[in-house]
C-alpha cells in the first residue's frame, strides 16, 4: 500500500511510501532548474510516475494551498485515483509535518522535537486537519517555533509559539535579501542564507551586537526588545566595505544561537530528553546545530536530513502511516531512512546523452583507483551515479571531489567551477570510523549537516575543508549509508593515509544536477577537469569548451521517455 505526500509551496516536492517505506523523494527544482521552486508537485508526479493502482493515501501539508490544488486538474485526477483505491485524503499540519519528518526518521524511540523556521499553518491544538478545512483556516495558527514529544510511533504537541514572538526564519530571510542584497527563497538566485553563515566566521560579532541583542525575538524572554531590526542602517554599514557585512553577519549569527539555546533549554531542563529532534529551515544553520553538542552533552542530535519545506511532503506521509494508520515504526537503518530516493539511470541512457554531446567529448573507461590518482594529481572530478539525493546536499552521488590535503583547491573549486564568493567553505566527507580521530565531538553527521572544531594540528592536513573558525560541515560516511562512497574515500585513505575527500554539490549556481544531460551540460560549461559515470566506469574529458546549453526544462521528460 503506498501514499504519496505533496507540498506546493516553495520547495516543491511529492514523496511515496511503500508500506511505510519511503521509495521516492523529488523536489521540482531538480527537474526545472529553478531553485526553491513553487509550482503543482501533483503534476510533476503524474508525469513521473506511472505505477499508480496501489496508491491509496494522499496527503498534503498545506491549508491554504489546498485552495489552489482544488481547481486544478492534477489534484483531481489523483484525488479520482486515491478515491477509486479506497482510500481518502489528509491534511496534516505545517509543523507537524516537519515534526514526523525528523522523528520518525530518527530511529529513536523517544525524543523531544522542535521545529523552527519562518512560519507554518498547523491546528492550534497540533490536530490534524480535516477534509472540510481545505479551503479555510479555521482554528489554525501560524507559528515558527513548535515544541513536540515523540514516543513510539505517535507525536504530541508540547507548545507552538506564535510568529509575533519569535521568526527566526524571517529574520535570517529579511536580514539575507535587506542588508546583503542576497537571494531568498521568493528570489531567482533561490535562497543563501548559508552564504551569510559563512560569511559570521570572518567577522567580530561584537561590533554591531546593539543592533541584534533582543530583537529577533519579542516578549519571550526579559529584556526583550520589539523584534524589530534596523535594516536600513545595517545595510548602509554593509555597503561600506567587506568586513563589515563579515561583522554584521557574525553578530546576527551570535544572537541567533543565544536565542535558540534560550529556547531549548527550559524543554530540556523539564523533559530531560536523551534524544533531540530538529526539523526547519533553521535547522540548516549547521553552526547552530554544533553548538548544541556543547549546550547538552550526552543528549543525541539529530537533524531531519531535509528540513527545510521540500521535507514536509514526506513529513505528512510519514505522519499519516504511523500516528493516524497506526503502522509500527521501521529501525532498520536502509529501509527506514535512505537519502537517495531519486532516481538512478541506466547504462543506456548515460549513454544516448553521451552520444548528443560526442563531438565535444572524450571518453575512457576507468576504475575508481584511476580517478582517485587523477584527484591525487590534483584534478577536479565530478561524480555522477546511483540514485539522486534527498535535501540540499550532495552526499556522493551527485558531487563534485577532490583532495582535500592542497590548500588552493578550495580557490580553484569556487573560482573554476562554483563562482562564488571565496570565503565560501566546503565539505569534508569522512569515513564514520575516523570522525574521533578529527574532530572535537564523535558525532554522526551523515547528511552534513552540523559543523564540529577539528581537534588540534588536524585541520591543517586538510586545508581545502577547513572554515575561517576551523570547523567543518562534515558528512560522515559508513557503508550502510553508501557503499561505494565509502570504498571510494578508504582508497583514498589506502593512497594518502587522509580518510577524507572534498564535498560539494554538482552544480553550478543552481540546484543539484539530476539527469545524465544535466550533468554533462554542467561539466562542460565549468571548468570541472572530469566527469565520472561512476555506475559505468565511463570518465568522460573536453576536447572543446565552447558549449551549447541543453534544454535543461525538458530533458527530463524526453529523457524518461514522457
Amino acid at each position: 500500500m503506498k501514499i504519496v505526500g505533496f507540498h506546493s509551496g516553495h520547495d516543491s516536492s511529492y514523496s511515496i511510501l511503500d508500506d511505510g517505506v519511503p521509495v521516492v523523494h523529488n523536489e521540482l527544482e531538480r527537474f526545472n532548474r529553478r531553485k526553491n521552486s513553487v509550482a503543482d508537485s501533483i503534476q510533476l508526479f503524474l508525469d513521473n510516475e506511472k505505477d499508480l493502482d496501489d496508491i491509496k493515501y494522499m496527503t498534503t501539508n498545506r491549508t491554504g494551498g489546498m485552495m489552489w490544488y482544488k481547481y486544478t486538474d492534477s489534484f483531481n485526477k489523483c484525488q479520482d485515483i486515491v478515491e477509486k483505491n479506497g482510500g481518502k485524503l489528509y491534511v496534516v499540519g505545517h509543523h507537524q509535518s516537519h515534526a514526523a519528518n525528523a522523528f520518525f526518521t530518527s530511529n529513536f524511540e523517544e525524543a523531544l522535537i522542535v521545529t523552527i523556521d519562518g512560519g507554518g499553518i498547523d491546528k492550534s491544538d497540533g490536530s490534524l486537519h480535516e477534509k472540510s478545512d481545505i479551503d479555510i483556516t479555521r482554528g489554525a495558527l501560524v507559528t515558527c517555533t513548535t515544541f513536540w514529544s515523540g514516543k513510539g510511533n505517535k507525536i504530541e504537541p508540547l507548545e507552538m509559539i506564535s510568529k509575533d514572538k519569535i521568526n527566526l526564519g524571517k529574520d535570517w530571510s529579511m536580514s539575507t535579501s535587506k542588508i546583503f542584497n542576497l537571494g531568498t527563497v521568493k528570489d531567482p538566485r533561490g535562497d543563501q542564507a548559508g552564504t551569510v553563515m559563512g560569511m559570521a566566521a570572518l567577522g567580530n560579532p561584537e561590533k554591531y551586537m546593539s543592533y541584534f541583542e533582543n530583537k529577533l525575538t519579542a516578549g519571550i524572554f526579559d529584556g526583550d526588545g520589539d523584534g524589530s531590526i534596523d535594516f536600513d542602517y545595517l545595510k548602509k554599514e554593509a555597503d561600506k566595505e567587506e568586513q563589515n557585512r563579515f561583522d554584521i553577519a557574525a553578530s546576527l549569527q551570535k544572537e541567533t544561537e543565544r536565542v535558540i539555546k534560550l529556547l531549548l533549554k527550559p524543554y530540556i531542563k523539564k523533559y530531560k530528553p536523551k534524544n533531540l529532534c530538529l526539523s526547519g529551515g533553521v535547522s540548516l544553520n549547521c553552526v547552530s546545530i554544533g553548538k548544541m553538542l556543547d549546550w547538552f552533552p550526552g543528549i543525541n542530535i539529530f537533524v531531519d536530513p531535509i528540513p527545510y519545506d521540500a521535507g514536509l511532503s514526506l513529513g505528512s506521509s510519514r505522519y499519516v502511516w504511523h500516528h493516524i494508520l497506526d503502522n509500527p515504526r521501521i529501525y532498520d537503518k536502509p529501509k527506514n531512512w535512505s537519502p537517495y530516493l531519486g532516481y538512478t539511470y541506466s547504462e543506456d541512457e548515460v549513454k544516448n546523452a553521451l552520444k548528443e554531446r560526442e563531438d565535444e567529448i572524450q571518453i575512457t573507461n576507468v576504475n575508481d583507483d584511476y580517478v582517485i590518482d587523477t584527484m591525487i594529481d590534483k584534478k577536479i572530478i565530478s561524480v555522477f551515479g546511483g540514485g539522486s539525493e534527498s535535501g540540499r546536499r550532495a552526499l556522493g552521488n551527485r558531487s563534485i571531489l577532490a583532495d582535500p590535503t592542497h590548500a588552493e583547491t578550495k580557490d580553484i573549486v569556487n573560482e573554476r567551477v562554483k563562482h562564488r564568493q571565496w570565503f565560501r567553505p566546503f565539505a569534508p566527507s569522512i569515513l564514520r570510523d575516523y570522525v574521533k580521530d578529527w574532530f572535537v565531538h564523535d558525532a554522526d553527521s551523515p547528511y552534513m549537516n552540523i559543523a564540529i572544531k577539528f581537534k588540534e594540528g588536524m585541520s591543517e592536513k586538510v586545508p581545502a575543508v577547513v572554515h575561517f573558525d576551523d570547523t567543518a560541515r562534515l558528512q560522515s560516511v559508513s557503508k550502510e549509508d553508501n557503499e561505494w562512497y565509502y570504498n571510494f574515500i578508504d582508497k583514498f585513505r589506502e593512497k594518502t593515509g587522509v580518510p577524507i575527500v572534498l564535498n560539494t554539490s554538482f552544480n553550478d549556481r543552481e540546484p543539484i544536477v539530476e539527469t545524465p544531460h544535466h550533468a554533462l551540460d554542467c561539466f562542460l560549461r565549468t571548468n570541472i577537469d572530469y566527469l565520472y559515470f561512476r555506475d559505468y566506469g565511463i570518465l568522460v574529458n573536453k576536447v572543446q569548451f565552447i558549449v551549447k546549453r541543453t534544454n535543461s526544462d525538458t530533458d527530463w521528460k524526453k529523457l524518461r521517455g514522457y
